[in-house]
């Protein structure tokens, strides 16, 4: 679980910046939609995104699924504080068991109270409870968790907006 040390924004120039910019606003752009929305030659927007892969600026693409349409109807946070002791083991078996789950959306390793939150969907709050009883507060690493059900969700596209 370690985490790389971010490079310097100072090394995007105005052209990543634009290339970055195209490609978030639509991930299953062309070559030459990006390029005329950065405003640069198609291989200019080309050679800059594979750059920007290898550089890792650009991590991966995802397709953003709606777990309302897949019956997963219910959405929660469910924050999750481990036991003390062998900590580092502890940390790395409860990340690879719950990261496995098809419940899980999203798992976040935080300081603070939690030690993680863990993004679930599930079908109802029955589905919810078992989760949490069976697969949570059921791991044996596991001292506590507290449950915040979201009831909305909506996706910042500004904070990591290249404008």
């Amino acid at each position: 679980m370690a985490t790389k040390e971010p490079r310097s924004e100072a090394a995007l120039d105005e052209t990543d910046r634009a290339v970055l910019a195209a490609v978030q606003s639509s991930a299953r752009s062309t070559n030459r939609e990006i390029a005329a929305r950065a405003g640069v030659a198609e291989s200019t927007a080309h050679v800059r995104l594979r750059g920007l892969e290898r550089r890792g600026v650009v991590a991966g693409y995802e397709a953003v699924i709606s777990q309302h349409e897949l019956g997963q109807t219910l959405q929660a946070l469910v924050g999750v504080t481990l036991r003390p002791g062998a900590r580092q083991a502890n940390i790395a078996r409860f990340s690879e068991d719950t990261g496995r789950l098809p419940e899980v959306t999203q798992m976040f390793f935080v300081g603070g109270v939690d030690d993680f939150i863990v993004h679930v969907a599930v079908e109802d709050s029955s589905a919810l409870r078992r989760f949490v009883v069976e697969h949570l507060s059921g791991h044996d690493s596991v001292a506590s968790t507290r449950t915040s059900v979201i009831f909305e969700y909506t996706r910042n596209q500004v904070a990591a907006s290249f404008h």
